[in-house]
């Protein structure tokens, strides 16, 4: 459970650091793990790219700051990390669906993503019905192929050799 622990104190450094430059050489640090390896488990337990969370908790609290209507749009853009006024504009509408100057407005509908935490959550502790049914024999039938390649290229492979399957009409042939 520590890895757990561990993950949830990374998180908690992006929060405290939405303002300032994120160090993923930190986190990493913070979650005992290299760069790499915690961008992708990041990735895969949020189901969400941890640039993406970054840019979207920062753009969240920047909705805040904006409704507080205390600081000026500039001042918000670069409190959260883009150099232009275009540049968060751009990335503020495409997350919000309005402009920063119209989210200063009463009663304007904004997105908030909320801070994250990881936590394990234990499946299959409930019964299920079932029953064992004797069947007739059989086929089953198969294709193989065998792929020496990365991961990124099986998955650029691996669809076109469905397509393949598909157009020579071989899964119509022994459907049921």
């Amino acid at each position: 459970m520590e890895w757990l622990s561990r993950l949830n104190e990374a998180v908690d450094y992006i929060e405290e650091n939405l303002d300032k430059e994120i160090s993923y050489d930190k986190l990493a640090q913070i979650a005992c793990c290299s760069t790499f390896h915690f961008i992708r488990m990041f990735s895969y337990i949020a189901d969400v790219p941890l640039s993406e969370y970054i840019r979207r908790r920062r753009l969240t609290m920047a909705a805040f700051d904006l409704q507080a209507g205390r600081e000026k749009i500039i001042d918000i853009a670069l409190k959260y990390g883009y150099c232009s006024p275009t540049a968060f504009n751009r990335a503020f509408h495409n997350i919000h669906g309005i402009s920063p100057t119209a989210a200063r407005k009463q009663g304007v509908s904004l997105k908030a993503y909320p801070h994250i935490s990881f936590k394990i959550a234990i499946k299959g502790d409930s019964e299920m019905n079932y029953k064992i049914v004797t069947k007739e024999a059989f086929k089953i039938v198969g294709v193989k192929e065998h792929y020496s390649m990365s991961v990124d290229e099986c998955f650029a492979e691996v669809p076109l050799f469905w397509q393949k399957l598909y157009k020579a009409e071989l899964c119509k042939q022994y459907s049921i």
